[in-house]
């Protein structure tokens, strides 16, 4: 017999996206149940959180809240009591623990992790800048990207670009093509900031493949073919030996979020990168 998804209701005083990612991170440990997510952003209100802890309490749902005003998050506990509905409170520990380590009360403002700030401008200066120099255009801009990033065709060099852009960072990346020199531009750009991405040839041509299905055409001449891949990887190889700066980072099987972490992981141990903050609201 089938079973019916569980329902889960994420109720946020902000966009309630990073409380979602967490919720969803966790389930991931549940491969046998089925979680119907349902995410409810800008809970201001206590008459809100009663109409939400009413349905929940209908269909029997568990209810997850991120709620920095100390009266909204003890009305939540009041609600889960009365209503017996399932309930955690995601932020409200952390916040309790933190002005007791940093000796300052939480100032209790809703959305401030979202604010059109500096850091808020940066990033989308940092995604305008990336959208414009993506794939190889406009390569007298390579020295004023924070990051750049090399690769043969569909190693993921965009996804990540758009990615590390999101989080303030103006990112360039530079396709390599078999017995082509790179871009004069590179000359200048600070071997530091330059990341070189590898793959499996199995892989590559797997996603190159799935890339030609999608497209409904076979016109690539070699695009997809083992041999002229393993040459194009060969070719890539010769050029980060001769490149020793650069990291080579393998992105084999490995998620966006997986590569950018190592990136800038790197680029933290160089002493490159300050703290951006978090494109994500609780």
């Amino acid at each position: 017999m089938t079973r019916r998804p569980q329902p889960l209701l994420v109720l946020s005083d902000g966009t309630g996206e990073t409380a979602e990612k967490v919720v969803r991170a966790a389930l991931q440990q549940f491969q046998d149940h089925q979680v119907h997510v349902r995410t409810h952003a800008l809970i201001t209100r206590q008459d809100q959180l009663t109409s939400w802890f009413r349905v929940a309490a209908r269909q029997g749902a568990f209810v997850v809240t991120t709620l920095v005003r100390s009266d909204m998050r003890e009305y939540a506990e009041r609600l889960s009591r009365e209503t017996g509905v399932r309930h955690l409170d995601l932020i409200g520990n952390l916040l309790v623990a933190l002005e007791g380590f940093l000796e300052q009360k939480p100032v209790g403002v809703p959305g401030l992790l979202h604010q059109a700030d500096e850091q808020y401008f940066r990033r989308i200066e940092a995604v305008e800048f990336t959208v414009k120099v993506d794939d190889g255009k406009e390569p007298r801009m390579l020295q004023q990207a924070d990051i750049v990033l090399v690769g043969v065709s569909r190693t993921g060099k965009t996804p990540l670009s758009t990615y590390l852009a999101h989080k303030g960072f103006k990112v360039a990346n530079v396709p390599i093509v078999l017995d082509h020199p790179l871009p004069p531009g590179m000359v200048g750009v600070d071997p530091r900031r330059v990341f070189a991405l590898t793959i499996s040839p199995e892989a590559l041509q797997s996603i190159r493949r799935a890339r030609l299905k999608t497209m409904r055409t076979d016109s690539r001449m070699n695009y997809d073919d083992l041999d002229y891949i393993l040459s194009e990887l060969d070719f890539a190889d010769r050029l980060y030996r001769a490149h020793r700066q650069w990291p080579v980072v393998d992105v084999t099987n490995k998620a966006v979020e997986e590569t950018a972490a190592t990136i800038l992981g790197i680029l933290n141990d160089r002493g490159l990168v300050g703290p951006l903050g978090e494109v994500g609201q609780i």
